[in-house]
C-alpha cells in the first residue's frame, strides 16, 4: 500500500505591490529557493509557489500529516524571510499576517491561513486549489455546497452511483469553536440554517458517504477573532478532490459563474462579487477589489504535482467577470450604506469601533426631552 500524501496549502499577507493589489517577485523568487532547498532535504516531495492579490501562497506536498512541525515551520520561515524582504522594499502592511514574533508548533492561531488533507493516491488524483483574496473564510460556503449537493450544479449527484449516496459536511462555529457534521442530501435544510451565515458558520471539510475519503477542505482561520481587532482579510483557500468519487472538474468549477457576494473588500467592510480570475488576473484595484479566486489543476503522481493549470483562464468565464463588474458598480453607488458596507454586527473587528469610541460621550438618553438649540 503507498504511503499516504498530504497535501498542505498555506497563505500569508506579508506585503502588498502596490498597496494591497499584488505581489513583489522579489518575494515569490525567495519562497521559491526556500522551499527548493527544503525538498532537496527531503522534507518536501514538490511545491508550488503562487500568489492571489497581495498574499503570498504555498502548495506543499509530505508525507508527514496534517499540523506537522517540521512542514508549518518551514511556511513561517518563508513568511518570516519573505517578510524581511518586504520591509526593506517598504511594500504595505509588511508582515500583517504574522501575528505571533516566534513560531511554537503549528500555524494556528498564528496568522497565515491553511487547510490540509491527508490521503492514499487514486490511480488517477485530480486536484484544484483555491485561492482567494479581499475576502474572508466564509466565501466558500455556497460554492462547496453547491459542488457536493446540489444536483442542478453537480449532474453526478443524480447519475453517478459514485456521488448518489452524497456527502457529509463538517461545519465550524468559528465563534464557539465547536463543529457539527451534517449529511446531503437528508440534512440539506439544517446544513443550510447554518452556512447560510458564513460570517460565523464555515465548511471546514467534506467527505464522500460512499467511501469515507476526505473530499475537500477549506481554511477557517479568522484573522479578526484571532487579533481581537481588524488586521486585514482571512483571504481563504481551499482544496477540492476531482472525478471517480467526487464531482468532476466541471462540475467543481461551475459554482464560480455565478460571482456570489462576499464579506471583504475595502478595509474588509464591504459587501463585494467575488470575481473568477486567471492568476494574472488576480491583482484587485478598484476600491480594493472587487474580491478575487483563482483556481489552479493539479494531477498528483506520488506527490509530485504536475501542472498547474491555471483552470478560470478560460473564455467561459468570462460572462461571470462581465457580472461582477455589474454587481461592483451597482454596489459601490450605495457608498457608506448598507448592503455595499457589512451590518454593523459585522463591522466590530473593523476599524470603524474607532470611530464611535470618539464619539461616546456624546450620546444622550433617549428620554432626555430637552430642546435641541436652535441654530440661529
Amino acid at each position: 500500500m503507498a504511503e499516504p500524501i498530504t497535501l498542505s496549502v498555506i497563505k500569508a499577507d506579508i506585503g502588498g505591490y502596490v498597496g494591497h493589489s499584488g505581489m513583489h517577485p522579489a518575494l515569490m523568487e525567495a519562497a521559491q529557493e526556500r522551499l527548493e532547498f527544503a525538498r532537496r532535504q527531503g522534507d518536501l516531495i514538490d511545491f508550488h509557489v503562487t500568489a492571489c492579490g497581495d498574499d503570498l501562497g504555498l502548495v506543499l506536498t509530505h508525507t508527514l500529516g496534517n499540523d506537522n512541525e517540521i512542514i508549518h515551520k518551514l511556511a513561517w520561515q518563508v513568511f518570516a524571510e519573505c517578510t524581511d524582504i518586504a520591509k526593506e522594499l517598504k511594500l504595505y502592511g509588511a508582515g500583517q499576517d504574522l501575528l505571533s514574533d516566534a513560531f511554537s508548533g503549528n500555524m494556528k492561531g498564528m496568522g497565515p491561513g491553511y487547510a490540509e488533507m491527508t490521503f492514499e493516491e487514486r490511480p488517477a488524483e485530480p486536484i484544484i486549489i483555491f485561492f482567494a483574496d479581499k475576502t474572508s473564510a466564509g466565501a466558500w460556503n455556497l460554492p462547496l455546497y453547491r459542488m457536493f449537493a446540489d444536483p442542478f450544479t453537480t449532474a453526478g449527484l443524480v447519475i453517478s452511483p459514485e456521488l448518489h449516496q452524497g456527502f457529509c459536511f463538517v461545519v465550524l462555529d468559528v465563534k464557539e469553536n465547536r463543529t457539527i457534521e451534517l449529511n446531503a442530501p437528508e440534512e440539506i435544510y439544517d446544513l443550510l440554517a447554518y452556512i447560510g451565515s458564513p460570517g460565523r458558520y464555515t465548511i471546514s471539510q467534506v467527505y464522500s458517504r460512499a467511501t469515507g475519503d476526505i473530499a475537500a477542505a477549506s481554511s477557517t482561520q479568522r484573522l479578526s477573532l484571532i487579533a481581537g481587532k481588524y488586521v486585514g482579510k482571512d483571504d481563504p483557500v481551499c482544496i477540492v478532490r476531482s472525478q471517480s468519487q467526487f464531482p468532476a472538474v466541471g462540475e467543481i468549477l461551475e459554482p464560480f459563474a455565478t460571482p456570489h457576494l462576499v464579506e471583504g473588500w475595502m478595509r474588509g467592510s464591504h459587501h463585494g462579487p467575488l470575481m473568477p480570475v486567471s492568476v494574472a488576473q488576480a491583482t484587485p484595484s478598484r476600491f480594493d477589489g472587487p474580491p478575487r479566486v483563482i483556481a489552479l489543476g493539479f494531477q498528483l503522481a506520488q506527490g509530485r504535482l504536475i501542472g498547474p493549470r491555471d483552470m478560470f483562464d478560460d473564455p467561459s468565464f468570462d460572462e461571470a467577470r462581465h457580472q461582477a463588474n455589474l454587481i461592483a458598480e451597482y454596489l459601490r453607488r450605495h457608498g457608506p450604506f448598507e448592503p455595499h458596507r457589512l451590518p454593523l454586527a459585522d463591522m466590530e473587528y473593523t476599524t470603524l469601533p474607532q470611530i464611535g469610541q470618539k464619539l461616546e460621550h456624546r450620546w444622550r438618553d433617549g428620554k432626555d426631552k430637552e430642546e435641541p438649540v436652535a441654530a440661529f
